[in-house]
């Protein structure tokens, strides 16, 4: 069943990125998402970033139909739907790219008093595409990636992660496909969770579209623990 939300605040949070702020707030486990309408233009799958927060990137004619809006416009929200993260790990990286941010940036103010010390390792395209919101207020440590060197270090979160993965006990993981194939493969899908993207209709696992291997992203992930995933990412 929808409910409806109006938005009361929006801002730009990266080059095509907008997060979007609503009245009200949904139950989340951080790594949970929400399914989005808006009459005339469909329905869209979004990572929460908190309970009354998404942040989208403009890719098709849905988001921006979402980019039109601003304060005191409507959206219609089921949800939230899926299996989030699990808090384990004294040591922890969170490894984003892209706009991957929002479900490790909820895991990280979700759980901060469940981690000992968390370090998130961001990768972009360049400094313009980075999204990263306040995260710094839950993370003890931040460091950027860009691909072209415009910000931070050049090169990929996953370098950093390779050559710093006895620094953590736990990692998770949220971005493109190549980059969470990358994680898995340095963490020998051992203690490591990622969050999976598969093209979502109804979200609640009826449809079958979100298939992966033997599971259903929407009705068993998104997130998936590394061994999980062996042979399918």
């Amino acid at each position: 069943m929808y409910r409806v939300v109006e938005i009361t605040e929006t801002w730009e949070a990266g080059e095509g990125v907008r997060a979007f702020r609503f009245d009200g707030e949904f139950d989340l486990k951080a790594g949970q998402f929400v399914m989005v309408w808006l009459p005339g233009a469909g329905e869209k799958p979004f990572s929460l970033a908190w309970r009354d927060l998404i942040v989208v990137k403009r890719v098709g004619k849905f988001t921006s139909r979402l980019f039109e809006l601003g304060e005191g416009d409507r959206l219609w929200v089921r949800g939230p739907y899926g299996r989030g993260f699990e808090a384990r790990g004294e040591r922890v990286a969170l490894v984003a790219g892209g706009i991957g941010i929002p479900p490790l940036y909820a895991l990280a103010r979700q759980e901060r008093g469940s981690f000992g010390e968390i370090t998130l390792i961001y990768g972009a395209k360049s400094e313009r595409e980075v999204v990263l919101l306040d995260v710094d207020k839950y993370v003890d440590e931040v460091v950027v990636t860009t691909d072209d060197g415009s910000l931070g270090r050049r090169g990929y979160p996953t370098d950093v992660l390779a050559e710093r993965k006895e620094d953590f006990d736990w990692v998770y993981a949220c971005g493109p496909e190549p980059m969470l194939k990358a994680v898995l493969r340095v963490m020998e899908y051992r203690n490591v969770q990622v969050s999976a993207e598969r093209y979502m209709k109804c979200g609640i696992g009826v449809c079958g579209s979100c298939s992966l291997g033997k599971y259903l992203v929407c009705r068993d992930g998104p997130v998936f623990d590394g061994f999980q995933l062996r042979g399918l990412l």
